[in-house]
């Protein structure tokens, strides 16, 4: 069976992966696994290990060579980019999106180009660090001369010496017109960034060169939009929930839905593969139990089975308050947010991992219901695939909030993706593996609600 590395890289570990594909299902074997976590610089700042990544990377290439692949592709998390200088180097740092730089950056490109305007155009969701507004953090002088280059591009260039964006991680910088898949030049001239800065797009299954005689494919570089294509859908009326640090809740449409209401409800059209719209919205994932578990230091599978038993609903919280954003005491914030809101906050780690899984399931819902509504599109069916397919507790809530059926798996959906655009790009036929898991909704509807109300969500 023909063989097929790819590179998956989230933002707190990353995978080489060995992937076969030969008109079925596709058979993945991890490779090589290693930590990917931003680093916190004394100045405060949070930084990627990009050498580190690339070394680890080759590494696992180089391992997986032995396999003879067709080819290999990168794909990442989205928005964080290196710059790369006229000599070709790779000029400082690549920045993490959760580093405090762009506070105060969405209110001077709004003093520019209006909110309605710049969705008009971009189609994107707003989040304080998307790479516009890491971009007019920068010094003016750091984007003369240079080339931005996504962290899966990035990785691409120092494998290959090719420059390039491909186009579904382009489509989450707030640059690329959500219409015609270009860089915007309206965008450009509102908010002072130089053309010159961007490189030329790319397309899923473009051949990008070679790294020691493998070839090196575009994929869709853009994690989500690899998970996305990894979807095992056998009907056109599902939605989707890529649930790892992030949960990326949505809809996948024909076309960019860019209506002033998809604006209001902040909701974000990314490109994904065969010219499909990704329409979604993110929300906080299980970034809020990895920072618990890391305060705690505790593992995960004792406290999921106490979290199970601890009473429904004790207390609910939004995870999507700017507060549980950046990194520290996520328990204490939670703790917090609960009093605010005039609840009683949890009183032992058991209990916020019961509230954090039910907040998690509640804002999946409530996306899933406003995506749907948005774009006229009755869903009969959720996917949740990624990390938080294998949490049987998130995925039950999740389907006991929703009232639908969820269908959890693959877990390493964006591995998978990865693979099935290089194996199409090669002429070879892949399809995603089958869900492993299927969850009922249970319980009572009405105690979704009235947790919803208490913290001011339309549910319903």
């Amino acid at each position: 069976m023909p063989a097929f590395v790819a590179v998956d890289l989230g933002a707190s570990s990353g995978r080489v992966m060995l992937g076969r594909a030969d008109g079925g299902p596709i058979e993945l074997v991890e490779v090589r696994r290693f930590d990917t976590g931003p680093r916190t610089r004394p100045d405060g700042g949070l930084r990627w290990d990009i050498s580190t990544m690339l070394s680890e990377t080759i590494t696992g290439i180089r391992t997986a060579a032995a396999a003879d692949p067709v080819s290999i592709g990168l794909d990442s998390w989205a928005v964080d980019y290196g710059l790369i200088d006229a000599s070709g180097r790779l000029d400082g740092d690549v920045r993490c999106y959760r580093d405090p730089r762009t506070e105060g950056k969405a209110d001077v490109l709004r003093s520019r180009i209006d909110d309605q305007t710049l969705y008009g155009v971009n189609g994107l969701q707003y989040l304080p660090f998307n790479t516009v507004y890491q971009l007019l953090a920068e010094p003016p002088e750091r984007l003369d001369g240079h080339t931005m280059l996504l962290v899966p591009d990035l990785l691409g260039y120092l494998l290959t010496g090719e420059l390039g964006a491909e186009v579904t991680n382009a489509s989450t910088t707030g640059l690329l017109d959500a219409k015609t898949r270009q860089w915007s030049q309206e965008v450009l001239d509102a908010s002072g960034i130089p053309p010159s800065l961007l490189p030329p797009l790319r397309q899923p299954g473009e051949h990008i060169g070679l790294f020691e005689s493998i070839p090196v494919v575009a994929v869709a570089s853009h994690d989500t939009a690899s998970a996305v294509a990894a979807v095992p859908a056998t009907r056109d009326d599902f939605g989707y929930i890529s649930c790892g640090t992030w949960s990326l809740v949505g809809l996948r449409l024909s076309s960019p839905m860019l209506t002033e209401a998809a604006r209001e409800a902040n909701f974000t059209n990314e490109a994904g593969i065969d010219g499909t719209t990704r329409f979604l919205r993110n929300t906080m994932g299980l970034w809020l139990l990895s920072e618990s578990l890391r305060v705690w230091n505790a593992e995960l599978a004792p406290l999921l089975a106490e979290a199970a038993r601890q009473p429904a609903f004790a207390a609910v919280i939004d995870p999507n308050d700017e507060v549980f954003l950046t990194p520290g005491d996520i328990p204490a914030r939670i703790a917090s947010q609960c009093r605010r809101t005039g609840q009683t906050p949890p009183g032992s780690p058991p209990g916020i991992v019961r509230t954090i899984l039910e907040s998690l399931a509640l804002a999946h819902a409530t996306t899933l219901q406003a995506a749907a509504r948005l774009a006229n599109q009755d869903v009969a069916v959720v996917h949740l695939v990624g990390g938080g397919a294998r949490n049987e507790l998130l995925c039950q809530l999740t389907a006991d909030a929703c009232g639908l059926p969820v269908l959890a798996g693959p877990v390493e959906a964006s591995a998978m993706g990865n693979i099935i655009v290089q194996a199409n790009a090669a002429g070879v036929h892949a399809d995603p593996s089958p869900p492993f898991a299927r969850y009922e909704p249970q319980g009572n509807r009405h105690d979704w609600i009235a947790a919803a109300q208490r913290i001011g969500l339309a549910f319903g």
